[in-house]
C-alpha cells in the first residue's frame, strides 16, 4: 500500500536561525513590521511503499533521522497517511 509523508523539518528553537532572522527584518521594509521572530525550515513530501502504516511510519522516521535532518541543529515532525 502507498502512503503519503509530509514532514516539517524546523531549526532548533535554541539555536540562530539566520534565514528567519533576514526574513523578519525584511516585514519591516514590507510595512509589516509586527510579524516577527520568523523561523525557516523545510518541508518534505514523499510516497513510501508499505505493508502497513507502522511500517510506513518506521521508514519515514529512519529517514529524517538518517538523511533529512540534522538532528544536531534540526526538529522534525511528520504525518503518514494512505494514499
Amino acid at each position: 500500500m502507498k502512503y503519503k509523508a509530509e514532514i516539517n523539518v524546523m531549526p532548533l528553537k535554541e539555536l540562530l536561525d539566520p534565514q528567519g532572522k533576514a526574513v523578519t527584518s525584511s516585514m519591516t521594509n514590507l510595512g509589516l513590521p509586527t510579524i516577527q521572530n520568523v523561523r525557516v525550515g523545510k518541508h518534505i513530501s514523499l510516497e513510501v511503499e508499505a505493508d502497513s502504516k507502522e511500517k510506513a511510519n518506521e521508514m519515514v522516521e529512519q529517514a529524517c533521522k538518517k538523511l533529512l535532518a540534522n538532528l544536531i541543529m534540526e526538529s522534525y515532525e511528520f504525518e503518514v497517511n494512505p494514499s
